[in-house]
């Protein structure tokens, strides 16, 4: 079947779809005239053939603020027409959030429709060398779309560690990954949790500084990175360069996307950005083209490869029934892009602030740390120029995924993902009253209708530290250390209401301890956290049991 042949398939209505398959007998002629007569009366059942399930692309930036999408920030100075194209033709969503305020955990949520720290990540992300957060065959997005018949595919930044291959069958983490014999395939990867491909870079600042396909190194990484560069030392593809990341990705999840019109399959494309990301390296020809710095070149480099695959989609006929999706794992670090990084806030003094007019930063439990862009794009279900300030999470994408596939979640699986088909289909105006974020170091925070609740004295990031851990005053049944905030009227998170909503704070409080004991935020059976760690984690909690 041609790309046009499959293109007028998806349009054609439901009288070209009825074909006789063999010549008509007299009785089945008397037969068809009988129904004839019964349907000009309005007495016979419609027969409708089911929608053609669409194609997904999910895109994930990483370390992209909602300050950095003109359309939702207006002040930005980067210009990114096409993202604003991307959310004027769907529905923008203005409270869309990541479950986390670091990589890792939004990932995992992403992928399995359950928060991260249910696992055993309940602070930080995977680091050099570790083994895989998620388990052998366990059950992903992909999974779920592979069963009912999508192609699926992840072109990117992967991050979830993987089983790496030694030559001493000790552990790469015990030698600095010096025993990784890069001959032998990669467990513990994509391929091995549903995605049918993957291309990618597993972090691009951490060895090896090399390209994978689906479960090996594309070309074997025989020298090394050195000390002092930007990134992590280690083995390197000779030639390796930062600059050439993002463009390869974009040409990858354009290939993907054409090879996949030539099937007659709905396929669901991963498309994980490298970028913004530290290393901060646009490509030559996007350096010095924005007014802040390689920062906003990136920035501006990422929108012309969205725009790139958009025309693709268009160029095939695929737009109108395939869902697109844009958002980012966390929020911005503000670096400037010196050096391939910069200071933390650095980008401040250019005048741009990614974060938008929210306060923090990456890895914050504040709203600068996990509030997100997150522009959707579907025309046959979409309508375009809408807009919605429900509240949504990344969590959310394996229930939505689930029920535009028809696929029905066994009650075990993604413990707190809500679908979003009645905002898409504007049959709803909200599908969560509440959200838990998580900041990097681990501090949860409770989202809650007009108030916020962070179970910490600080912003449980990077920079700003956790700050005191909550106690409880027994005697006065009150709570401290904790942060009250009302983002209907305060939605910079400067006054914190604590001490003037005491009942509000200790309900709150004792609402986020049940969500965490049940091993679920969604209606169903209690499930298991794993480990009993979560309590050592998460202190305070220990207070209510």
């Amino acid at each position: 079947m041609t790309i046009l042949q499959k293109t007028s398939r998806v349009h054609t209505n439901d009288a070209q779809r009825r074909i006789f398959k063999e010549p008509p007998s007299l009785t089945y002629a008397l037969y068809v005239l009988l129904m004839s007569l019964l349907v000009g009366c309005g007495s016979a059942p419609s027969e409708k053939a089911p929608d053609p399930l669409p194609n997904i692309i999910f895109i994930l930036a990483d370390d992209m603020g909602y300050g950095d999408v003109k359309l939702l920030h207006p002040k930005s100075k980067i210009p990114t027409p096409n993202l604003d194209r991307l959310g004027r033709q769907g529905m923008v969503f203005t409270n869309a959030h990541a479950p986390s305020a670091v990589c890792t955990p939004t990932r995992y949520a992403f992928l399995t429709g359950s928060y991260s720290w249910r696992s055993r990540m309940k602070q930080g992300v995977a680091w050099i060398w570790e083994e895989p957060l998620l388990k052998a065959n366990q059950f992903t997005v992909a999974t779920m779309l592979k069963q009912k018949g999508y192609s699926t595919g992840l072109v990117g930044k992967w991050h979830l560690g993987w089983h790496w291959p030694t030559s001493d069958s000790l552990p790469a983490s015990e030698s600095n990954g010096e025993n990784v014999d890069y001959t032998q395939p990669i467990g513990g990867g994509p391929t091995t949790l549903g995605f049918d491909y993957y291309f990618g870079s597993d972090v691009p600042s951490f060895p090896p500084h090399a390209f994978i396909e689906n479960d090996r190194v594309t070309q074997l990484p025989t020298g090394m990175w050195a000390p002092g560069r930007a990134g992590a030392p280690g083995a390197m593809v000779p030639g390796w360069t930062y600059e050439d990341l993002l463009p390869t990705l974009s040409e990858k999840s354009i290939a993907y996307v054409k090879e996949q019109a030539q099937t007659d399959n709905p396929f669901f494309l991963y498309y994980a950005l490298s970028a913004p990301h530290t290393p901060i390296a646009p490509g030559e020809r996007f350096q010095g083209k924005s007014a802040v710095g390689p920062y906003g070149d990136f920035v501006m480099e990422i929108d012309q490869y969205i725009g790139d695959l958009m025309r693709t989609l268009d160029s095939l006929g695929l737009s109108e029934n395939t869902l697109v999706v844009f958002t980012s794992d966390n929020g911005p670090t503000n670096m400037d892009g010196t050096d391939y990084a910069g200071a933390a806030g650095s980008l401040l003094a250019l005048g741009h602030n990614s974060s938008g007019d929210w306060k923090g930063l990456k890895s914050d439990a504040w709203e600068g740390g996990h509030r997100e862009p997150f522009l959707v794009r579907w025309p046959a279900v979409i309508k375009s120029g809408t807009q919605s300030n429900a509240l949504v999470s990344l969590v959310d994408m394996m229930a939505t995924f689930a029920d535009l596939a028809g696929s029905v979640l066994p009650e075990s699986m993604a413990g707190d993902s809500y679908s979003l088909m009645p905002l898409w289909r504007q049959t709803s105006q909200k599908v969560r009253d509440h959200l838990i974020v998580q900041s990097g170091n681990g501090i949860l925070a409770l989202l809650e209708g007009d108030w916020k609740l962070i179970t910490s004295s600080g912003g449980g990031g990077m920079w700003s530290g956790n700050g005191d851990a909550p106690h409880y005053d027994q005697e006065t049944q009150t709570w401290h250390l904790v942060q009250l905030f009302d983002l209907t009227n305060d939605p910079s998170e400067t006054y914190n209401l604590a001490a003037a909503y005491p009942s509000k704070v200790d309900m709150m409080m004792r609402q986020l301890a049940s969500y965490i004991s049940d091993g679920r935020t969604t209606q169903g059976p209690p499930l298991r956290n794993e480990g009993e760690q979560i309590w050592e984690s998460i202190s305070w909690v220990e207070l209510l049991r």
